[in-house]
């Protein structure tokens, strides 16, 4: 088996990457940011780790090389003990057009599946469960989908797929349909074998004799962007080759850095059982834990500062006296001052929050009430108001002692000096 964690990009080719996770994604690619304590894509890679008979995981994206992703890349592959590259599109190529073009290196060793997993989702990742299922429901050539269910509204924002009950093979697949088509969606995790380069390669190959001016394009598409939600599974759902495996474990897109904070929620609850050793406790002389909160070893905490629910303190921090911190992640370097309060926000690297400071957002949590409710991927605006949502401080801002920053957006290496409510800081 060889493990694929595509595109660390977006779906859409002609978006460019991270812009919804903006000002966080102009200092780390977006599956290097740290969700639940550990790099987004860090989660991707111990699932498929864990996976027996698995060779090699490759990482696919058009992010440039850089610092960072290299000693990512060094340390997951001492921790995990399996090879780990990065192989750079030379364009954003899309779901499917990234693994075409590295089909070589997919297959070579003479790999029999594979996973592939984008990177902008977070998971239980029950990958052993689906290598199972396959063998109990399909053939040697057949592919299988992730899939969970959603809502009846919230579904129209995502692949859509009807199954055969008996069978769950894939008979119907529509993209983000405009009307109700079924409550099973997409989860964005696929296990496939070799086969599927014939089917990918059937749409390049039509790509290349059509080459047509597309309208929602900005001049003429490439041919090896390829989707491979409405460019293949569209056309292979019918065909007896295209199965679901329904899981009812956690699931959750990762699109804007508000959703971060609810897929750390997800992984820090899940640390119960994977992971205790991560997940603070109470110990005498320590911070007032409430709930599972993440502390990297070398951040400087408190005794009395209250921590949680669903709090992330990253390398390096510094959280002061009489501090309070809730449904938050705090990244590396940050400093946390005397009696702040800090809800429902992300505060960038090396920023610095002074003494009795009221930083808060309004979360974009999905229903409680609903099981099936997924997190909406809210627009930045509505009715030309910015939408009220979890408040991100970009790296090194400096927010004064006193004051209130509320519901806002804070660009980096930015200097406030007054209170500030429901506004981007440039």
């Amino acid at each position: 088996l060889r493990g694929v964690p595509p595109a660390p990009g977006p779906a859409d080719p002609l978006r460019p990457a991270g812009t919804r996770f903006r000002p966080l994604s102009f200092e780390v690619p977006k599956p290097l940011f740290p969700v639940a304590g550990v790099p987004m894509v860090q989660h991707h890679i111990e699932a498929c780790a864990k996976v027996p008979g698995m060779k090699e995981i490759l990482l696919m994206g058009f992010y440039q090389p850089h610092e960072a992703l290299s000693r990512f890349l060094v340390s997951a592959q001492q921790e995990f003990k399996i090879p780990i590259r990065y192989l750079q599109e030379y364009a954003a190529l899309g779901t499917g057009g990234g693994i075409y073009h590295f089909r070589d290196q997919i297959l070579s060793g003479g790999a029999e599946a594979f996973f592939v997993l984008n990177a902008d989702v977070c998971s239980e990742f029950p990958l052993q469960e689906m290598l199972d299922f396959r063998q109990q429901h399909g053939d040697s050539h057949s592919f299988v989908i992730l899939g969970t269910t959603a809502n009846r509204t919230q579904a129209l924002n995502y692949g859509c797929i009807v199954a055969n009950t008996d069978t769950q093979e894939v008979q119907h697949y529509v993209e983000k349909p405009s009307t109700f088509v079924s409550e099973i969606i997409n989860c964005g995790i696929y296990l496939f074998t070799p086969a599927i380069f014939q089917h990918i390669g059937e749409v390049f190959q039509r790509n290349q004799q059509e080459l047509v001016l597309e309208e929602s394009s900005n001049g003429w598409q490439r041919a090896e962007v390829i989707r491979l939600e409405q460019d293949v599974f569209t056309a292979l759902a019918g065909s007896g080759k295209l199965y679901v495996y329904k899981t009812d474990g956690f699931w959750s897109q990762i699109k804007s850095a508000g959703s971060a904070i609810y897929a750390s929620r997800l992984y820090l609850n899940q640390y119960s059982q994977s992971h205790p050793e991560r997940l603070a406790q109470n110990k005498p002389g320590g911070p007032i834990i409430r709930g599972n909160v993440y502390i990297h070893p070398t951040a400087s905490v408190d005794s009395t500062a209250v921590l949680g629910p669903n709090v992330s303190i990253g390398e390096g921090v510094t959280v002061g006296a009489g501090v309070r911190v809730r449904e938050s992640i705090v990244l590396h370097g940050a400093s946390l001052h005397d009696h702040t309060c800090v809800l429902n926000t992300i505060v960038g690297w090396d920023s610095t929050i002074g003494r009795w400071a009221r930083v808060e957002g309004t979360p974009s949590d999905p229903n409680p009430n609903d099981p099936y409710a997924k997190i909406d991927s809210e627009t930045l605006f509505r009715d030309g108001r910015l939408t009220p949502s979890i408040t991100i401080l970009g790296c090194s801002v400096t927010i004064p002692a006193e004051v209130v920053i509320l519901n806002s957006i804070v660009l980096p290496h930015k200097e406030l000096s007054r209170s500030y409510k429901n506004q981007i800081i440039l």
